[in-house]
């Protein structure tokens, strides 16, 4: 089960990985200079995009180790909070700070789902755009530690 859920998390972060990199030099450009409407509305797809990768990876985690992941109208909410507790079964997948870290993300995916582009607010959106790679090097980092750990029922059947 690991093995198969090691290529697929590997699969979501090369994606998450790449939209970085397209996005880059205008990320990169905004460190200094406030970006337009049209960068504003570009950055915010971006960034809708990078927690919708995020979420995608989580929920396959979600669905093989916990056989589930969660259903309803707060369901990404609590994605993020079933991905914060271990189980019986699995150790957490990411830390509480991760998970206080990635809840803006979560907030503004849905502000953007519903909001007119212009309406975006640079002063809302810089910390978020200007964290994306610090925020994907955690979640790589804690993903990992995660999928180096067996899981628990696992280590309970190795022989003695």
């Amino acid at each position: 089960m690991w093995d198969r859920l090691a290529k697929q998390v590997g699969v979501g972060l090369g994606q998450l990985d790449e939209l970085l990199r397209a996005y880059g030099p205008l990320i990169e450009r905004c460190r200094t200079a406030e970006p337009d409407h049209i960068e504003r509305a570009a950055l915010a797809a971006m960034l809708h995009s990078f927690y919708t990768g995020i979420e995608n990876l989580l929920r396959r985690v979600a669905l093989e180790a916990d056989g589930q992941a969660p259903r309803g109208d707060l369901w990404h909410r609590r994605l993020l909070d079933q991905m914060s507790a271990g189980t019986s079964e699995r150790p957490a997948v990411i830390d509480g700070e991760l998970r206080a870290v990635l809840r803006p993300y979560l907030d503004f995916r849905h502000m953007f789902r519903h909001a007119y582009a212009f309406e975006l607010q640079w002063k809302k959106m810089r910390e978020p755009v200007m964290r994306c790679e610090e925020t994907l090097s955690a979640l790589r980092e804690q993903v990992q530690v995660f999928l180096a750990s067996p899981p628990k029922d696992a280590a309970t059947q190795l022989p003695p």
